[in-house]
């Protein structure tokens, strides 16, 4: 993608110290990637597939909060039960089976979405025999990456004192 004649990139501003100068409207910054062809032509992630034993391809943009997967489950296959710091939304380009979301058992097909809950234990299963399952994974890891790589949370004991000790 080429800049407009005469344009030179805004600055991004990173540091608090910079906060004065944000302007007051929202302003878009057009980065240089827009549009990933062809995904899953590109071929799978290995070493990221190979660890969650199916393969899975990266939707590669320019993204700050959001990112976005595609996994393929081969017949009768499952992935790793495993949970992440992240919520996810899985749509389901292709195939039936089920999810096992935190002991709950969630059946799925072609067309339909399910949500992943932070830090829920979950695999995903393809209960055909014959064709493979297709899911595109849109998950807010990003943003956690982004804000130094974690999101916690402190409670205050109860009528709001601190703990002692």
């Amino acid at each position: 993608m080429t800049k407009p004649e005469g344009k030179e990139p805004e600055k991004t501003f990173h540091s608090s110290a910079d906060f004065d100068k944000t302007p007051p409207r929202p302003r878009v910054v057009m980065p240089e990637k827009v549009i990933h062809r062809q995904v899953e032509s590109e071929g799978e992630r290995s070493e990221y597939s190979k660890e969650r034993k199916h393969p899975v391809f990266f939707v590669d943009l320019p993204t700050k909060c959001i990112s976005m997967t595609i996994g393929h489950l081969a017949p009768g296959q499952s992935s790793n039960r495993h949970r992440h710091t992240y919520e996810t939304v899985l749509y389901v380009l292709e195939g039936e089976g089920y999810s096992e979301i935190h002991g709950q058992r969630v059946e799925w097909k072609t067309g339909d979405a399910l949500y992943i809950p932070v830090w829920a234990w979950h695999n995903h299963v393809n209960t055909s025999t014959t064709g493979i399952a297709r899911y595109l994974a849109c998950e807010n890891a990003p943003i956690l990456q982004n804000l130094g790589g974690v999101a916690l949370r402190e409670e205050v004991p109860e009528k709001g004192e601190p703990a002692s000790g």
